[in-house]
């Protein structure tokens, strides 16, 4: 379970960077152009170029402190979703798993 947190994670975070990056380009175009709003677009993709990449440090903590990257991953795939909506809909449920994965492996004992 601990390499499943590992690897969903890595790939949500970058998914979710990706993402961000998407959104953060169409602010820019917009505040080119002169759209209204397009500074808070700007400001949701920084906030989820954060977001996601504590969703890839979480995944990498996944096997030597699962607790804790159970919940960086988990605050990732949420906060994700408040920043930036529906664009986070690849990385969002893969970091979420991942979260969830993690937690789980916490307590399931190796042999």
């Amino acid at each position: 379970m601990r390499i499943s947190a590992l690897i969903l994670g890595l790939i949500g975070g970058i998914g979710g960077f990706i993402a961000a990056i998407v959104v953060l380009s169409g602010g820019g175009i917009g505040s080119v152009f002169g759209a209204e709003g397009a500074e808070t677009l700007i400001g949701q993709g920084w906030a989820a170029i954060l977001i996601s990449l504590i969703g890839i440090i979480g995944g990498a903590l996944a096997l030597s402190k699962p607790t804790v990257a159970g919940i960086l991953l988990l605050i990732s795939g949420i906060g994700g979703f408040i920043a930036i909506g529906l664009f986070y809909l690849f990385g969002g449920p893969l970091l979420i798993i991942g979260g969830i994965f993690a937690l789980v492996a916490r307590r399931s004992v190796s042999i």
